[in-house]
């Protein structure tokens, strides 16, 4: 028996896997937290009052 390759069988899993990568780096990223000045924030909003 000879060995054959699969070639869409292969490009199926590659871009199945290349999905599921993706999937999870999207759902384990996390925002840079910023660092927020809130006393600045209050007044602004004392300004245009």
């Amino acid at each position: 028996m000879s060995v054959t390759r699969l070639k869409r069988k292969n490009r199926k899993d590659k871009a199945k896997s290349a999905r599921r990568r993706t999937a999870l780096k999207t759902e384990g990223f996390k925002p840079v937290a910023k660092s927020v000045d809130i006393e600045k924030i209050k007044e602004s909003f004392k300004k245009k009052a």
